[in-house]
């Protein structure tokens, strides 16, 4: 069982940074992969960055490659979500979840997921 707790959303103008935090709980979360997704109004959640269990390797959406980095550290049992260069697009609820494969894109591959944290990117 992983228990996750994102934090660090906020609102924030265009062209700033945000750096979100996942929290987890359990033992076991050094043997999962992690992902952050989003999900803004009357849209489908979608898919951001990916990074393996060791942290070694990343995978991230066409549309944020260069802008946003995942990290880990697993003696903190912490994932984050380095986002610079924010645009109002960006605006949605951002979500951390845990999955047993890599690179794992779609949500129905991931196991445990946390409640959200509210981005907001003003113009």
């Amino acid at each position: 069982q992983v228990q996750l707790v994102e934090s660090g959303g906020g609102l924030v103008q265009a062209g700033s940074s945000l750096r979100l935090s996942c929290a987890a709980s359990g033992r076991t979360f050094s043997s999962y992969a992690m992902g952050w997704f989003r999900q803004a109004p009357g849209k489908e959640r979608e898919f951001v960055a990916t990074i393996t269990w060791s942290g070694a390797n990343t995978y991230y959406a066409d549309s944020v490659k260069g802008r946003f980095t995942i990290s880990r550290d697993n003696a903190k049992n912490t994932v984050y979500l380095q986002m610079n260069s924010l645009k109002p697009e960006n605006t949605a609820v951002y979500y951390c979840a845990a999955a047993r494969t890599y690179p794992s894109i779609r949500p129905f591959q991931y196991e445990y997921w946390g409640q959200g944290t509210q981005v907001t990117v003003s113009s």
